[in-house]
């Protein structure tokens, strides 16, 4: 299985898998009118001199796009006791190809991901998990918190 960090040529596999895990959400409402902005967005923030941004992927073993991917972004918040720094990673797109579940790629695209947040001097990880996702974020270290979640649409 080979991981590696994912550069602007992947833009488009990384929206592919990106709609993967979205329809596992909703189909409701569903259109593509997200993709050419997604891919603005990759392109310059995969590139930056000082990245916020990472994505890691598992090709496909059959060497015809990706089977994985995980990215996640860093955010600067006010530093807190927990956090002094305020820097806070946030991970928001894992998703494996679905014939290709099950055989530890999200997992290896986690772990990558996990490493370079810590590289990065990130103290504290984010993330949503689906039903699908919950056992292996827990694997990982990830807890469930007390805070609960509201967001308001402008």
């Amino acid at each position: 299985m080979k991981i590696r960090q994912a550069t602007a040529d992947d833009a488009d596999e990384l929206i592919r898998l990106r709609a993967v895990m979205l329809r596992t959400f909703s189909t409701e409402n569903w259109n593509d009118d997200w993709h050419a902005s997604a891919r603005e967005t990759l392109c310059r923030r995969l590139g930056a001199v000082e990245p916020t941004l990472a994505a890691f992927v598992a090709e496909a073993p059959e060497g015809s796009g990706l089977a994985a991917c995980a990215v996640g972004a860093i955010e600067e918040r006010l530093g807190n006791p927990s956090n002094p720094d305020g820097r806070v990673g946030y991970v928001f797109n894992v998703s494996t190809e679905p014939a290709l579940r099950r055989r530890g790629y999200s997992r290896a695209c986690m772990e990558a991901l996990l490493q370079w947040f810590r590289d990065q001097g990130v103290r504290a990880v984010d993330l949503r998990a689906s039903p699908d996702g919950e056992s292996l974020y827990a694997s990982l270290g990830f807890v469930r918190t007390s805070e609960p979640g509201m967001r308001l649409r402008l």
